[in-house]
């Protein structure tokens, strides 16, 4: 266990730039925007003489009904949980490439050596790096949209304060303990989820001598072509639609947060009863989100996905570039 812990932090240590700094930057980024579209929208109602908030907000807060306050609620949750979305595209892109690099890498600049002379096993290197991917990532990403997505609630509410609306009084229409919940909660899904994604990838690191990007996303994607071609021609009945969404998509974009939404049967029933609620966190609710485990499709792609893993293991033990 503390080998396994130690091949974690050389993960980490390795990739920290991808890991930590890509969704830091990213969520800085997201707060500057926010920031500078704040100033525009201030000074362009000081130019032209639009008037923001005041008393007359203030006593529309005030005689809002129930309905009313959870609509607000609503705004200021997407508010607050809108970085995920930024974030969340950043780290998927950064595990993509993590993942076709993790077995590739050290084949390429001979560091394999170096590792392969420790006592420790392809299993647990491979395994290291699907955490790394699958876990890790994924937690920096989501403590550091929470970090961004509360900044921005504070911001708003400060800027809307300033506009003579109570600040307290709007941070309690919004949700901030339940959103960090639901974000949270979505790593163990996740992480089932993308295991598919993270086997293609890094098979196609270990197996591939050279570019192991052009295998990992050619070779999906001319099955692809060709079941589609077959089905134009009528040479055979392939599910075409069915194969580019449960293989292709399935080997190359799982890796992406909220992926899993596309495939989930109760997504429309979801959407419905968002209208009603008036509650956007109502789409991150475990309630929700993890009625996905009674799905085969995250079952099977986990199958596939670790008997994927295996090959990565086992052609890194035998591969030999040299």
């Amino acid at each position: 266990m503390k080998t396994f812990f130690w091949l974690l932090k050389r993960e980490f240590w390795e990739h920290r730039g991808g890991f930590l700094w890509a969704p830091v930057i990213t969520g800085g980024v997201f707060l500057v925007l926010n920031i500078m579209a704040i100033i525009t929208a201030e000074v362009l109602g000081a130019r032209h003489g639009w008037q923001v908030g005041g008393d007359n907000l203030q006593m529309m807060i005030a005689k809002a009904g129930e309905g009313d306050l959870k609509q607000i609620g609503a705004g200021l949750d997407i508010a607050m949980i809108s970085s995920m979305g930024l974030i969340g595209i950043v780290m998927g892109i950064v595990v993509l490439f993590y993942c076709l690099g993790a077995l590739y890498d050290d084949r390429r600049d001979r560091s394999i050596l170096f590792w392969k002379s420790l006592p420790i096993s392809n299993t647990s290197t491979v395994l290291s790096k699907l955490v790394s991917a699958t876990v890790v990532a994924p937690v920096i990403a989501v403590l550091v949209s929470i970090v961004a997505g509360l900044l921005h609630l504070v911001i708003l509410a400060l800027v809307l304060s300033l506009h003579g609306v109570n600040a307290f009084q709007l941070i309690g229409m919004a949700h901030p303990l339940r959103a960090v919940i639901d974000l949270l909660s979505a790593i163990p899904l996740y992480a089932l989820w993308a295991v598919p994604s993270v086997g293609w990838l890094m098979f196609c690191s270990s197996w591939a001598r050279t570019k192991p990007f052009l295998w990992a996303v050619a070779g999906p994607a001319v099955l692809g072509l060709l079941v589609s071609w077959f089905g134009i021609m009528g040479l055979f009945e392939l599910p075409t639609a069915w194969f580019w969404k449960n293989v292709v998509a399935r080997a190359l974009f799982s890796v992406l947060p909220g992926s899993n939404i596309a495939y989930h049967d109760g997504a429309l029933e979801a959407s419905a009863d968002l209208g009603d609620a008036h509650n956007p966190l109502s789409l991150l609710s475990p309630m929700h989100t993890y009625g996905l485990l009674a799905s085969p499709n995250l079952w099977i792609g986990v199958a596939v996905g670790a008997a994927l893993l295996a090959g990565a293991i086992w052609f890194r033990r035998v591969r030999d570039d040299s």
